[in-house]
């Protein structure tokens, strides 16, 4: 009976040991995710202060300025994109496709001296949309523009003229880019004349095409691995997106 009553209190002892121990460990770990947490949310607060820094003394030379909260979200992307290597040139291209196409939404900012260097016209799918864009796809044929980040590649010279191949990063949202043959030229289609005579731009099968006569300073400010990012409102988009 005494043995019985010792082995009872023995095996009460250890599972009052196993709770305390789950209970110690829980509560380490609820620190630890708490921790993390803080820290998280510490180095986004520290990012926003950051690009807000940067936006307020962005230098326009004359041209407009992007929308400071497309600017911060194209920032985030070409930060992790620079981390991890993909980034070997220091412009960072954005394509606002809120915008009418009858006003310039695509701006090329040079980070290294916090300037706006460029600000053009560019069209967006014929399927995509008409005045505004408003559709989006990543598949072969879909004449649509895709969102997202990209690395820009080679230049060549094809039946647009000079071009700029482009790398979409996003699977399942811009990664068949190469493969749809999307690419930045010039076209006749993105012209201010096309504007005033139709109150829209043309539009391409999903290409980011600019007039003709700003294509070529465009490409070489921003060929051989610089960032483009193409914002739309889209809540799919930043569900999915792992960049922004």
């Amino acid at each position: 009976m005494k043995n019985k009553t010792f082995y009872c209190s023995l095996i009460a002892i250890m599972l009052c040991g196993n709770f305390v121990g789950n209970s110690t460990l829980n509560a380490a770990k609820s620190k630890s995710d708490n921790l993390t947490y803080k820290i998280e949310e510490t180095k986004e607060a520290s990012f926003e202060t950051k690009a807000s820094s940067l936006f307020s003394k962005l230098d326009l030379k004359g041209f407009e300025a992007p929308s400071q909260n497309v600017f911060t979200k194209a920032l985030k992307g070409y930060y992790k994109l620079a981390e991890s290597g993909k980034i070997q040139n220091e412009k960072l291209t954005i394509v606002d496709f809120s915008l009418s196409s009858s006003v310039p939404r695509l701006w090329v900012i040079d980070l290294k001296e916090n300037a706006v260097v460029l600000q053009s016209y560019v069209a967006h799918g014929r399927k995509t949309g008409d005045e505004f864009a408003t559709t989006f796809s990543n598949r072969e044929n879909s004449h649509m523009s895709s969102l997202g980040f990209y690395t820009t590649g080679e230049t060549y010279s094809g039946r647009n003229g000079f071009s700029l191949r482009l790398d979409g990063l996003e699977s399942g949202i811009n990664d068949n880019a190469r493969k749809r043959a999307i690419v930045i030229h010039g076209a006749d289609y993105a012209s201010r004349k096309l504007i005033d005579a139709q109150g829209r731009l043309g539009r391409s099968y999903g290409c980011p095409a600019v007039p003709q006569e700003v294509n070529k300073e465009l490409i070489e400010l921003i060929k051989d691995k610089s960032c483009l990012f193409i914002y739309y409102p889209s809540k799919d988009y930043t569900n999915r997106s792992k960049l922004v």
